[in-house]
């Protein structure tokens, strides 16, 4: 069915901190919304809102017709262990709640409870609408390539990210709001995603840190201004976006200038006045003698008059119009430092194999020189990440050889970011890594990363990919490295730190090995070779 989503007013915060406040939106049929913000904006906070998945702070949300089926479809981290990939799919779509609702139903009309031929109807409808009456037809179309009663923690990352893309298109929710649709997914995934929230007719609203998706998707962009606390709707694409953007912000800041330039000659206007007032009336008292009345009463003229001109002068100034200084946003300001350069070999493969139950990749001869800067591409599960971790001696060989470079030392963000998975506070995790570097640096750098005093003292292990993501390239500037391995560097960072990457990419003078589908990306870092991975082959 044809349905609208309608938020009024709202608000939401955390603690004593407001992340939005007064926000208006429309959700229409065939609006593609993109929520755009930093991390920590309030883009999930607002996304899950307008699921009814937590109560508004304030204002209210509405659907028309109130029967409309919305669909929250966040970017799942955790695989649940007792679940199969066709529960996984009956869950995303909506089709197994709705079966259970109907199966109480059920049970309820064959009771005879009062009210049960209604809900009954009700919940049929429901199940009917979600596309429950032909699922596993529709499955069996989309083609997974794998055993649907596997637990999804035996798929491989490739697999499931294929059975996340499936949930999607399965899918038949009247308003969809989509939370980082576009994290691992390879370029075929991103095509079919492309196609997919292009052909629909619903309303959506989604949340990617994909700029080439966001260009070639969205129709509006809604903007969570956390520096400014604004909430700001602009119409069309995201490429016009960017430019309104970039042009509010330099009309604000022109604006304040003007208003600021204007009130400070103002002011010292008002100061010269009251000098000059002041110093007519020494003047009167110390050079008119006191028979001199006539020279006493023009002086004293002279200082009513400059008295007046400063009066009209504070008039004016309180007359202005006053504008805020724009804040200026918080700005990741990164770079990568780089140790001395190791040898001219960096690492090779020679006839490496490595198998992994029914996967093998290789054999693999590769050599990687000094200063390459090698972009690895291919699809989910062709074998980039076990080539990296062949590469760096991470994984034994079954067959052939490694050798890593004397001198070498390598700096890395994992696809998994592991890194800082454990139970300790962020900042002792960090330190350890680090361990010429007292607390009090640690702090500051990771600060100037984001991450301050609410998230050192935390577990590590508590903190969101993006925040652990932060904390990875944080350390990247700690120490110095000359093998720089990023493994979808992307993945949960927010607009603004991923060009902040680019920029630090494009001045590191060492040994590069990107995995990436980023296509801006791909387009903006440098690089002299490129790897394909497929079906456990390397080419290129």
């Amino acid at each position: 069915m044809s349905a609208t989503l309608i938020a009024r007013e709202l608000a939401a915060g955390h603690g004593d901190r407001t992340l939005f406040s007064e926000l208006d939106l429309v959700v229409a049929p065939g609006a593609v919304i993109g929520l755009v913000g930093v991390n920590g904006a309030g883009k999930t906070t607002l996304l899950r809102t307008l699921a009814g998945l937590i109560p508004t702070e304030g204002g209210s949300v509405s659907l028309s017709p109130p029967t409309a089926n919305v669909g929250y479809l966040p970017q799942e981290r955790e695989r649940r262990a007792d679940e199969t990939v066709r529960d996984f799919l009956g869950r995303r779509t909506g089709v197994s709640a709705a079966q259970t609702a109907m199966d109480d139903a059920a049970l309820a009309l064959a009771e005879s409870e009062p009210g049960a031929d209604d809900r009954y109807a009700a919940a049929l409808d429901r199940w009917l609408d979600l596309g429950g009456a032909d699922l596993d037809e529709r499955i069996d179309e989309v083609g997974l390539g794998f055993d649907l009663d596997l637990p999804m923690t035996a798929l491989s990352g490739g697999q499931a990210a294929r059975a996340g893309m499936a949930s999607l298109l399965l899918s038949r929710y009247d308003i969809y709001l989509l939370d980082e649709p576009t994290n691992d997914l390879d370029l075929d995934g991103l095509g079919r995603l492309e196609a997919f929230v292009a052909g629909l007719r619903a309303g959506v609203v989604l949340v990617s840190h994909d700029r080439e998706f966001l260009t070639r998707t969205v129709t509006e962009v809604l903007e969570l201004d956390l520096a400014q606390q604004q909430v700001k709707l602009f119409g069309g694409g995201y490429g016009a976006y960017l430019e309104e953007r970039d042009r509010a912000r330099r009309h604000a800041r022109e604006q304040f200038e003007e208003y600021s330039d204007k009130k400070e000659d103002l002011l010292e206007r008002g100061r010269m006045q009251r000098a000059w007032m002041d110093k007519g009336v020494r003047n009167a008292r110390r050079k008119a003698p006191d028979n001199d009345k006539i020279a006493k009463s023009q002086r004293g003229e002279s200082s009513e008059k400059q008295a007046a001109k400063a009066r009209q002068t504070e008039r004016m100034i309180e007359r202005l119009e006053v504008v805020e200084e724009p804040r200026k946003e918080w700005e990741l300001r990164m770079e990568i430092a780089a140790a001395p350069r190791a040898g001219a070999v960096v690492a090779t493969l020679r006839d490496a194999v490595v198998r992994r139950g029914s996967f093998a990749l290789g054999p693999v001869t590769l050599q990687i020189d000094w200063a390459d800067r090698i972009a690895i591409t291919g699809a989910n599960g062709s074998g980039k990440s076990t080539l990296l971790a062949a590469l760096l001696g991470r994984l034994p060989l079954d067959d052939g050889a490694q050798h890593l470079g004397p001198g070498v030392v390598v700096g890395e963000v994992d696809q998994a970011r592991g890194l800082f998975l454990g139970g300790e506070p962020l900042s002792r995790a960090f330190g350890a890594a680090v361990p010429e570097w007292n607390d009090p640096d640690v702090r500051t750098l990771l600060a100037k990363f984001g991450l301050k005093s609410g998230h050192v003292m935390r577990p590590a292990a508590t903190l969101s990919p993006g925040e652990r993501t932060r904390a990875a390239l944080a350390l990247l500037q700690a120490r110095g490295v000359n093998l720089l391995v990023l493994d979808e560097p992307t993945n949960h960072l927010d607009l603004p730190a991923i060009e902040q990457l680019e920029s630090a990419l494009s001045s590191y003078t060492g040994t590069l090995l990107l995995v990436t589908h980023d296509r801006r990306m791909l387009e903006a870092v440098t690089v002299n070779r490129r790897l394909e991975v497929a079906d456990g082959r390397v080419t290129g």
